[in-house]
């Protein structure tokens, strides 16, 4: 096949695969533009710059080319016939070795070749390093976030170790019996070892509770505490609030347990409310860049950041970027939990292995003399990466220790046969199975829950039904308060958003069936009581993609009954207060009786209905059912559209390309 002929139908197939829904229309759209900036471009190099494009929009940072071509389908999780049709195309254009592949490519003036010598090249939108092709944008933020933290865990810190210790032993007076050592208490002697701190675990493994008594040590050995600058913040803003009110909380009893040795509650006024990382990193309408940055550091000290698993690697770049290279990061995530909707796997990354430990034996004679706590030899190696002696993973869970954590234990582990099995005892109802439903079934449980787990969604419209007449501003704030919580006791959470089991056409299919039964008045497209998730970042707002919040009468309409005013506010929490915009200015939000379980991410609900679709879907991973089951808090219920979903998703895990892990470990 000639070249031009190759080129051609390299474009025409890029065309056809966007229209199937194969690619994005924008990865084949990548691909043509390329071929106008540069005619002589090859076609492999076409074909390869629309699959990197692919693989970023599905979360991936670069696309491996050697995997490619041994196996496109595992790859680019496509079925058998599209990726035949991929597989024909690539000999057709190219002889299917690794290097024609590589050197197609590296003979581009579109790509830059990734040389040991650390230069950045210039402007050309593709890199290739080793096998691995990226798009520069995601190139550029992996070898910033690669080179930050490798900065920031270069040199230990070794600080006063026995003034550590006695304030350690004052945060953690209880002796501790488990064969296990107190990892929380590791974490924080290791987190005074460096500038970066990764604290990972699973639900209920006490993060925040670790997080706090970290800081309270830092206020505790500084020798200025009251000039400490300290920051909260967290990807979404219901995850802000929750880690602030955890922080707060945590303080407090502090307080009470150490008296006046520290004044821990004077020194707690210093630190200013939770914010969202658009937030604190300065988001501006309309670009993806941040007024904080390493011109315009952050004014930080220390800054705890939860929800870490939720940050993609864009994000992660530019807020490494924006922290003073003499501050400490300290962050807080679930490792096992799904990684961020866009690009990039970072915490993953990041605490690879964690498990393991991979202490050095310095690091454990340091822990151990701050923390009077003994690794086993196990959880020791005498190569290790000096990350990995700034990684804790928090291995006990002090809140789910009954039905749903040996679930969620199970399913990380991928034992599908125990995990059918706690599903089947049901465990006096925390647990609840519905295999192949109706839609008509799965309406009832959103209505008004199930035996063991009643509510539903009508306890929430009940509340909103019954508003007192005459409220003044504050009993309206407890009274908009009360609903909003108890909209957050249910949530349906799908794997997939279309489909019928989809999260799209249940929040059609809901809130049909609550207006059938006269919980909700719907004449429009805003009504009292509608749920919504905002969508889109509104810096001007303070809204912020994933904020939920619902729809009310403010006080001064308390006489129109009919819910239709024009002047309905969308009302969100934000700490302990409210604050509310006008729907008429809320141009990106949906509707949020159903959401999938990426978006759910940084939120618990008393009882969360899983909703896996009705047939086979790429997205239905281990991860992705794990973080759906550590939503809930007190029950717990299995939708099972397919059959086989349930034990295949188990099977199945969540694996995003990235070169972020090697650049880790050269050390």
């Amino acid at each position: 096949m000639s070249e031009e002929i190759g080129v051609a139908a390299v474009l025409q197939s890029l065309k056809q695969w966007g229209e199937q829904g194969f690619i994005r229309r924008l990865d084949a759209a990548f691909a043509a533009f390329l071929f106008e900036q540069e005619p002589a471009a090859p076609a492999p190099l076409l074909l390869a710059s629309a699959l990197v494009a692919h693989m970023e929009g599905r979360g991936h940072s670069c696309l491996g080319l050697d995997l490619l071509l041994q196996d496109p389908e595992a790859v680019l999780g496509w079925k058998a016939e599209p990726a035949e049709a991929l597989r024909q195309l690539m000999v057709a254009s190219l002889p299917g070795d690794l290097p024609s592949w590589l050197a197609a490519l590296q003979a581009s003036p579109l790509v830059w070749v990734e040389q040991k010598s650390g230069q950045q090249g210039g402007s050309e939108p593709l890199v290739l390093s080793g096998n691995k092709l990226y798009l520069r944008r995601m190139w550029s933020c992996e070898q910033k976030v690669a080179t930050q933290v490798l900065a920031r865990v270069a040199v230990p810190e070794r600080p006063q170790q026995a003034e550590v210790r006695r304030w350690l032993d004052a945060l953690f007076p209880s002796a501790n019996s488990d064969p296990e050592p107190d990892w929380q208490k590791l974490a924080c002697g290791l987190a005074l070892n460096g500038r970066l701190s990764l604290i990972t675990g699973g639900p209920g493994t006490g993060k925040t509770y670790t997080g706090a008594r970290v800081l309270a040590l830092l206020f505790a050995v500084d020798e200025q505490p009251q000039r400490l600058r300290v920051g909260l913040a967290a990807p979404t803003g219901k995850a802000a609030a929750r880690l602030k009110q955890a922080i707060d909380s945590a303080l407090g009893d502090l307080q009470a347990q150490l008296g006046s040795s520290l004044a821990l509650q004077q020194l707690a006024t210093q630190i200013g409310p939770a914010r969202t990382l658009h937030s604190l990193l300065g988001a501006r309408p309309d670009t993806r860049k941040f007024r904080a940055d390493a011109a315009h550091p952050l004014p930080l000290d220390v800054l705890i950041v939860d929800e870490a698993s939720m940050i993609h690697l864009e994000m992660m770049a530019a807020l490494l970027e924006a922290l003073p290279p003499s501050s400490r990061l300290i962050l807080l995530g679930d490792k096992d939990q799904l990684a961020s909707v866009e690009a990039g796997a970072v915490l993953g990354d990041l605490c690879s292995g964690a498990e393991l430990g991979h202490y050095l034996p310095a690091t454990a004679a340091y822990a151990e003399a701050v923390t009077g706590q003994a690794m086993a030899p196990a959880y020791l190696s005498e190569q290790a990466s000096k990350l990995a002696q700034q990684t804790v993973m928090l291995r006990k869970s002090h809140r789910f220790g009954g039905p749903i954590g040996q679930l969620a234990l199970a399913v990380n582990a991928g034992d599908a046969r125990a995990a059918v099995e706690l599903l089947r005892l049901g465990e006096g109802e925390i647990l609840h199975e519905l295999q192949s439903p109706t839609l008509a079934t799965l309406l009832r449980l959103a209505v008004n829950g199930r035996p063991g787990a009643e509510g539903g969604y009508r306890s929430y419209l009940q509340l909103v039904k019954q508003r007192p007449a005459g409220l003044d501003a504050a009993g309206f704030e407890a009274w908009a308060g009360a609903v909003l919580s108890a909209f957050e006791r249910f949530r349906l959470l799908c794997a997939v958003r279309e489909g019928a089991f989809g999260a799209a056409g249940l929040n059609q299919a809901v809130e049909q069936a609550l207006a059938e039964q006269r919980l909700l008045l719907k004449r429009g497209e805003w009504y009292e009581g509608r749920p919504v998730m905002v969508t889109r970042n509104d810096v001007g707002l303070g809204v912020f993609n994933g904020d939920i919040g619902i729809v009310l009468r403010p006080p001064s309409q308390a006489d129109n009954a009919n819910g239709m005013d024009q002047r309905l506010r969308a009302y969100f929490s934000d700490g302990a207060k409210l604050r509310s915009v006008a729907v008429s200015r809320l141009a990106d939000v949906e509707t949020a009786f159903a959401m999938t379980v990426h978006k759910s991410q940084g939120s618990e609900f008393e009882h969360t209905v899983l909703v896996l679709p009705t047939e086979p879907s790429r997205v239905l991973t281990r991860e992705l059912v794990y973080t759906g089951i550590t939503r809930a808090r007190r029950a717990f219920t299995l939708v099972n559209g397919w059959p086989p979903g349930f034990a295949k998703a188990l099977a199945q895990r969540t694996r995003r390309a990235s070169g972020l892990l090697e650049r880790l470990t050269d050390i």
